[in-house]
């Protein structure tokens, strides 16, 4: 299926500036303003923040004791209520690990009313699931298949060598592993590279450190996450299955102040403070140790060295530029293996990211942003005399982006945007005879979108909008590709909602990568070629929340994803002709049961995921490696006091399918024949794969433990974390290695200790 079209205006075809136009038509309809009863009504628009540092609260809840209302703060802890009555409110607002405050606010119509509500900390770790607060708040939220997350939601959870970003999503259903040798994450029967991660709106394209094994991402300069598992808004785009916005702290906007971190693996420092009208917060991560690492590989020694930087600049001035805010980050992450055998293969791998972003908040409840981006990634592969291929890629991506929302008197919010992303990428390829190719491509991709949300109502809610595509990075831009979506939640009683979503989703950039491949160090990025449609894909989502008691939530989700035009690797190319990438398509479905149920102190959380994902080139059907039947995932906190914590959590996961051995047979090359060499010693054993993931490793199952205390002496805070994976020891295969048949199992028994200091 092919969702280009060239039967769309002409003006739209011809330049952006056309399409601009036509995206203005678009925001004046529908800037027309729904009907409201005709009374004075006010707006409240609000920031909540922690008092001590200043730092924005996210999804804080906030609720008008007298209308029986509520609200959200976003990802800078901004919220806005509409069409309130001329009169007195309270206005409650609470956020776990913090005091609930009350405010009386005088609502004047016809105006945006402000509210700034600085919350104090309190040593509380747990949070009830489902208060009255949060069901007000979220009552008609159109978040299927939507986790937002806290970054203190996770620190309960065993820590494993140390809190890692990634590894924390592989606990929530749909998200698959590769086992843990690998953070990469499968979701919902699709592959890595079509997970977006964006890091205060920056793409990072392979955000991994040590052989995959860890993130790049310190969670220490994480403020909140936003991971969406499909049936994203339309104003997320370049990926076809799932995107995970993180952002960043903005710093201590008051006082000094750092943290100092240590484990059996990394030390890490972070330092933030003020500056005139502003902050700032810069930290870093160093490997020191290969203990733990060894862990991965049966004990051998992996020579993997890494880093991660990351600083970032906030300035607001009201005398400057009244309500607006300024910032620019910076990220860097390297990596490299070099091993001391030059019958081995080194690698080496980076990424550095640079973002400006300018938000304003303006007089009427309106909102927008620019964002200025870059974006780069080079990785090598160096075979020295090991018999590999060297291959090398660059990536450059540079992007402009403006997004606005605006909230209506009748509660209903209006978002849109457009979007400018030039990408360079080079990927040079070695061949078994030392010959390299180049494949140099660069292009641009000129976007809009535009979406309204119908929140009217408090028993329904629905978000719909779309993007059009202008061009192509790889050019040829006479068609237009066009990305509509839709999602919508209805709650009949207020225990009880049923949740839909739908959208196509578009990919042009992607990875170039080898199903076989046992473990990937990293998966070269290039432009999808003009021979070939870029990949795209459709949603179906639906699900069921159900509400049975304050503190018990039940969530059913089901999905049915079809691919198509997925750029494969052409494993029959035989002439210098034959393309270097075939199209193939795709299909994955499932259903997933979450159900959090709290009972002071302790807190459970379990879910069970059934999926099926299959591919299709050239009329083969197979299920890819990450096609993982059944997955449980069951974990306990408790809140023991004091400041003790503890959790424990197990996980299954059925056998993973993977290629056979068929047989070896002797190779002889005819650079071998030499008069002076002994042909029986020229001879290479050559693996002959079987039947594409015909084969099923053994089910995955282990348990982990944690116990942590936090001791605060005035400002001081020390924490340590004491973690044991793997408690029984299971034996869980990882791959048998092909040349040798050496059996490597994934990690064993292995206690951890982490310990953090901050003032």
């Amino acid at each position: 299926m092919n969702y280009f079209t060239s039967e769309i205006p002409t003006a739209v075809k011809r330049s952006f500036k056309e399409l601009l136009k036509f995206t203005f038509l678009v925001l004046v309809l529908l800037n027309i303003p729904a009907p409201v009863k005709a009374q004075e009504r006010g707006m409240l628009r609000g920031f909540v923040a922690d008092s001590l540092t200043a730092e924005p609260l996210p999804y804080a809840n906030v609720v008008i004791k007298e209308l029986n209302r509520g609200a959200t703060t976003d990802s800078r802890g901004y919220f806005v209520m509409a069409s309130l009555p001329n009169q007195k409110l309270t206005v409650t607002i609470s956020y776990v690990g913090f005091k609930t405050k009350q405010f009386t606010v005088n609502i004047e119509p016809y105006i945006v009313n402000n509210l700034r509500a600085l919350l104090p900390s309190i040593n509380i770790q747990m949070k009830t699931i489902e208060s009255k607060s949060d069901r007000i708040a979220k009552e008609n939220a159109t978040d299927l298949s939507l986790q937002r997350i806290a970054i203190r939601d996770l620190e309960n959870l065993p820590k494993g060598v140390e809190l890692d970003l990634f590894r924390s999503l592989q606990t929530m259903p749909g998200v698959q592993t590769g086992g843990d040798v690998s953070a990469r994450f499968y979701v919902r029967g699709s592959p890595s590279n079509e997970n977006l991660v964006l890091l205060d709106n920056t793409t990072i394209y392979n955000p991994y450190h040590a052989l995959g094994i860890f993130s790049a991402i310190d969670p220490d300069m994480i403020s909140s996450m936003e991971f969406y598992k499909g049936g994203f808004p339309a104003e997320y785009t370049h990926r076809l299955s799932s995107v995970l916005k993180v952002v960043t702290k903005d710093g201590n906007k008051n006082s000094f102040g750092g943290k100092a971190a240590m484990s059996l693996l990394t030390a890490k420092l972070l330092l933030e403070g003020p500056i005139p009208s502003g902050s700032f917060i810069i930290s870093g991560r160093k490997n020191y140790s290969d203990i733990v690492l060894k862990k991965f590989r049966n004990n051998n020694s992996i020579p993997a060295d890494f880093y991660d930087l990351f600083a970032k600049v906030n300035y607001s001035d009201p005398e400057f530029m009244q309500d607006a805010k300024f910032s620019v980050s910076m990220f860097k992450s390297g990596d490299k293996i070099v091993n001391d055998n030059l019958k081995r293969e080194d690698f080496r791998w980076d990424n550095s990211t640079f973002d400006f972003n300018y938000f304003q908040v303006s007089d009427s409840p309106l909102f927008y942003q620019v964002d200025l981006s870059f974006s780069t990634f080079t990785g090598e592969r160096i075979p020295n005399l090991s018999g590999a291929k060297g291959l090398k890629n660059e990536l450059t991506d540079m992007t402009m982006r403006i997004d606005f929302s605006y909230v209506y008197d009748s509660k209903d919010e209006l978002a849109g945007g457009f979007k400018i992303t030039e990408a360079h990428t080079n990927l040079t390829l070695e061949n078994f005879r030392g010959q390299s190719t180049s494949t140099n491509t660069k292009g641009v991709n000129v976007s809009a979108y535009l979406k309204y949300k119908i929140l009217r109502s408090s028993i329904f809610g629905a978000d719909i909008g779309g993007r059009a595509h202008a061009t192509r990075f790889a050019g040829g831009g006479s068609s237009v590709f066009l990305e509509p979506r839709t999602s919508f939640t209805l709650r009949p009683i207020p225990e009880i909602a049923l949740k839909g979503s739908w959208g196509i989703f578009m990919q042009d950039l992607v990875t170039v990568s080898d199903e076989n491949e046992v473990v990937s160090i990293f998966e070269p990025w290039i432009i999808t070629p003009l021979y070939l449609q870029p990949s795209s894909a459709i949603h179906y989502i639906g699900g069921l929340e159900i509400l049975p008691a304050p503190n018990l939530s039940i969530n059913i989700e089901s999905y049915y994803k079809i691919m198509h035009n997925l750029a494969i690797v052409n494993d029959q190319k035989f002439f210098e002709s034959d393309p270097d990438l075939i199209s193939g398509s795709g299909r994955s479905y499932g259903i997933e049961f979450e159900t959090k149920y709290q009972l002071d102190p302790f807190k459970f959380t379990g879910s069970y995921a059934w999926m099926r994902a299959f591919k299709d080139v050239r009329g083969k059907v197979y299920s890819p490696r990450y096609d993982s039947r059944n997955n449980i995932n069951l974990s306990l906190e408790a809140d023991l006091g004091s400041g003790w914590a503890a959790s424990a959590v197990w996980s299954y996961t059925s056998g993973l399918p993977f290629t056979q051995i068929a047989g070896y047979y002797d190779r002889l090359t005819i650079d071998q024949l030499a008069d002076n060499q002994f042909l029986l010693d020229s001879y290479n054993p050559f693996v002959l794969l079987g039947e594409m993931n015909t084969g099923k490793l053994p089910d995955y199952h282990r348990l982990d433990l944690s116990l942590s205390k936090k001791i605060q002496i005035e400002r001081l805070k020390m924490y340590i974390d004491l973690s044991v994976l793997n408690v029984y020891n299971r034996n869980n295969l990882f791959y048998f290695r092909r040349d040798t048949g050496e059996r490597v199992n994934m990690l064993p028994f292995l206690p951890s200790v982490n310990f953090k200091v901050e003032l």
